[in-house]
């Protein structure tokens, strides 16, 4: 759902309501400007946040996970690039 500044303030009690089931954008002259979510759907994007460790408090399989990781394809064309600085 998209909903001008006016909009959003006019109709605050609706657009909460519809923000609990899907995020609204909020626009202002055209642009996008916010987007209004649950606070249950903040709490679980900000469960998603990466966490930072030191490498000694890597588990095994963690370590082991890393050693096995493997860059996606669309990214072979950074070995070009790599491959033809050398």
């Amino acid at each position: 759902m998209r909903v001008t500044t006016a909009e959003f303030v006019r109709n605050w009690g609706r657009i909460a309501d519809r923000a609990l089931v899907e995020p609204v954008t909020v626009t202002r002259n055209g642009r996008d400007r916010l987007v209004v979510i649950s606070a249950e759907e903040y709490a679980r994007l900000k469960r998603r946040d990466r966490r930072v460790v030191r490498a000694e408090e890597l588990s095994e399989a963690e370590i082991e996970m890393i050693a096995r990781a493997e860059p996606p394809a669309e990214t072979a064309q950074l070995d070009e690039l790599l491959d033809g600085e050398a």
